[in-house]
């Protein structure tokens, strides 16, 4: 058994089916709404809305942005599936890197430069941990920057997947006409 089937199995196995939740008794009064089959359906709208909403709370939202945007994709009329799983790219190994250019960009924006009162960032790291440091010095730079990077992403994930689904659906097209 090849890893993608073993991890096919295992998402077969956690995820609730469609009659678990409508038998819940918490996602009852909302279930209509949870299981309307366009939220669900990969087309060519809701895929590409998915992508860019997966793409942009994965980059706002560093912890719980899986719950987060499969509740944000209800009012926005996405792919929840497709939401949910762009969220992955948000991972362990890419928020340092992200984070920190968030940080440059943002100083850019808010034209931060060497004269900005504080200790330098090496100081102030060795010192409170970075994440302290985050919230207290570098906070409104990197939030900037993470807002437009999110942006940016978004904007090109779903322009990506647009023209991906287009490519697509003329490749079956002249596969359909041609043979």
């Amino acid at each position: 058994m090849g890893a993608s089937s073993a991890m096919g199995a295992w998402v077969r196995r956690h995820i609730p089916t469609r009659e678990y939740i409508a038998r819940n008794r918490l996602l009852r009064p909302v279930a209509h709404r949870i299981l309307a089959p366009s939220l669900w359906r990969f087309t060519r709208r809701s895929v590409p809305r998915g992508v860019a909403l997966g793409i942009m709370t994965g980059t706002l939202f560093p912890f719980a942005h899986m719950p987060l945007a499969a509740l944000f994709a209800f009012p926005a009329r996405a792919n929840v599936p497709t939401a949910v799983m762009v969220t992955l790219l948000n991972n362990p190994l890419t928020v340092p890197p992200l984070w920190y250019e968030a940080y440059h960009i943002g100083r850019f924006v808010l034209r931060w430069d060497a004269i900005v009162p504080g200790q330098p960032i090496t100081h102030q790291v060795a010192q409170a941990g970075w994440l302290h440091w985050l919230i207290a010095q570098g906070g409104p730079a990197t939030m900037v920057g993470l807002l437009i990077i999110a942006i940016v992403l978004a904007a090109i994930g779903y322009a990506a997947t647009a023209l991906g689904w287009r490519w697509w659906v003329m490749r079956k097209w002249q596969a359909r006409h041609h043979g």
